[in-house]
């Protein structure tokens, strides 16, 4: 695994919204008295929602509503890349599956869209508004290659696909996610190709059901 750093330039403090630590306090209610040092994922999680990003006083602010040590919490924001350690684009994150089904179905030419458009990866884009790296799988191995835009995916991309989706945010608006080529789910493309016989779930093949060795019942007797 890579080493994962804070970023050198960190903000002057943190503090939760109202609403934010609303959530937190809701999902530290969730564990035991004297365990609620269990939520340290979920608070993480809170905080980058709110500024998009985990920064070294995030960190102490959780640690003291945890009432764990800094290090702990520290420990854990940098062991799961799915914490963001430095700022990252006001308008999209751009996470680009680069593992091997991807790669072979043209991950590679997405890439080259995000380079071009907003320079190296695991930076910022000089206006601000972009910011994209490469990751490992994202699981929608079948609808690839695919990108993580912001909280959803997006599948079955060609480079012009993508330029597009990145034209839509950096307008300010948020395309509809998944496939491109409209995939419905994981199925081939083109549409289902088995189970699309209609009959199948209209209950019309069902037929009555008999269980085999049901003990036989004998003549009742008359009731007194």
């Amino acid at each position: 695994m890579s080493v994962r750093r804070l970023s050198t330039v960190q903000p002057d403090g943190f503090a939760f919204s109202p609403e934010s630590l609303e959530k937190a306090r809701w999902w530290m209610a969730k564990f035991p008295a004297g365990r609620q040092q269990s939520a340290v994922i979920p608070l993480l999680w809170v905080v980058q929602k709110q500024e998009g990003w985990v920064s070294e006083p995030a960190i102490r602010e959780v640690a003291s509503l945890l009432g764990m040590a800094v290090i702990r919490v520290y420990e854990v924001a940098t062991f799961y890349t799915m914490f963001m350690l430095e700022p990252v684009g006001s308008h999209a994150l751009v996470q680009v599956c680069g593992t091997t089904p991807c790669m072979l179905r043209g991950a590679g030419e997405l890439m080259d869209v995000c380079k071009k458009r907003f320079g190296g990866k695991d930076h910022l884009s000089a206006d601000g508004k972009f910011y994209w790296q490469e990751v490992e799988c994202l699981g929608a191995c079948a609808n690839a290659p695919m990108a993580a835009i912001n909280d959803y995916y997006y599948e079955d991309l060609t480079p012009a696909a993508l330029e597009g989706l990145l034209d839509q945010f950096a307008a300010g608006t948020t395309p509809t996610p998944g496939s491109a080529i409209g995939r419905q789910n994981s199925a081939p493309e083109g549409g289902p190709l088995t189970l699309t016989d209609a009959a199948l779930y209209d209950g019309s093949p069902a037929k009555a059901l008999t269980l085999p060795n049901l003990p036989v019942e004998g003549p009742k007797e008359p009731a007194a």
